[in-house]
């Protein structure tokens, strides 16, 4: 295969023993951890680290990336930035630590109740990215931005973002499905993609496709959605050798409140999804 292959398995199982036996059942042993019994990883005590870290080299799992709450949904514009300061310095010895080069962030969305004006929103974006990457740059780590909630969501947002901040410390994490179920348009996931593609330093793989009787797009799976055989073919031609993390959100969705229960159903799906994106790389390749 060209690339390599890991996921968020907090949607398959909610424990961490649940997450490792996803895996195993699939052949990976790379994880990219973010929601371990409900809670980030990122707010974990010494202790709960310490014992997950364990765990994991026990298992001989590597830890991919860090799905970090920075400049999130639940972190607009008008949040406390100290939460994101205290965060990164907290986790950036356990990345180094564990040989992690990703913590996912985003880009502040503006406030709900007192909306900024453009301009005044992407200053202080771009403020608070910049001091954050003067950190990460200092720590040894990336700041992986996700193309999804903030003012880096289009393209034109995200690239404004990186002249600004003009960091190696901020890259883009590349998911291959939110701006289609964001915008219910698969096109805009592929322009996003090709005006950003210089910045890709990670990959996720999310798919979308138009809901019952044409309504809001829905994830799926990868043969469901044309734009990701799309991409991955592109990736391979230009010569991306890096990680494809899967989080399929058809039976989870963290930001929705939407998590996993004890049936075993997330776990088939997640495994279902894995299988048929490897098929599809292996048709790449």
């Amino acid at each position: 295969m060209p690339f390599k292959l890991t996921g968020f398995a907090d949607e398959s199982e909610r424990s961490l023993d649940g997450q490792v036996a996803t895996l195993r059942e699939v052949g990976w042993s790379a994880i990219e951890l973010r929601l371990i019994d409900g809670k980030n990883v990122c707010d974990f005590d010494d202790a709960e680290w310490a014992e997950t870290w364990g765990r994991l080299q026990a298992e001989g799992i590597k830890v991919v990336g860090f799905g970090g709450q920075i400049g999130n949904w639940a972190r607009p514009i008008d949040s406390d930035f100290s939460k994101d300061i205290d965060e990164l310095k907290r986790v950036a010895p356990r990345m180094r630590e564990a040989g992690t080069r990703f913590l996912r962030i985003m880009s502040y969305p503006n406030s709900e109740n007192s909306p900024l004006a453009r301009d005044a929103w992407k200053q202080e974006t771009i403020r608070r990215i910049k001091e954050l990457a003067t950190i990460a740059e200092g720590e040894g780590v990336i700041l992986g931005h996700e193309n999804c909630s903030g003012y880096g969501e289009s393209e034109e947002g995200y690239l404004e973002i990186v002249e600004a901040v003009n960091s190696p410390a901020l890259k883009l994490i590349f998911d291959t499905g939110n701006n289609s179920l964001h915008d219910n348009n698969l096109q805009v996931t592929w322009d996003y993609y090709k005006a950003c593609r210089d910045e890709i330093a990670h990959v996720h793989i999310k798919c979308a496709k138009p809901g019952l009787d044409g309504g809001d797009y829905v994830a799926c799976y990868a043969h469901e959605d044309p734009i990701q055989r799309k991409i991955i073919q592109d990736l391979e031609d230009t010569g991306y050798d890096g990680w494809l993390s899967i989080e399929p959100h058809i039976m989870a969705a963290i930001h929705a409140g939407k998590d996993v229960d004890d049936s075993g159903a997330a776990r088939k799906v997640w495994v279902d999804f894995a299988k048929g994106l490897e098929t599809m790389v292996a048709e790449i390749g």
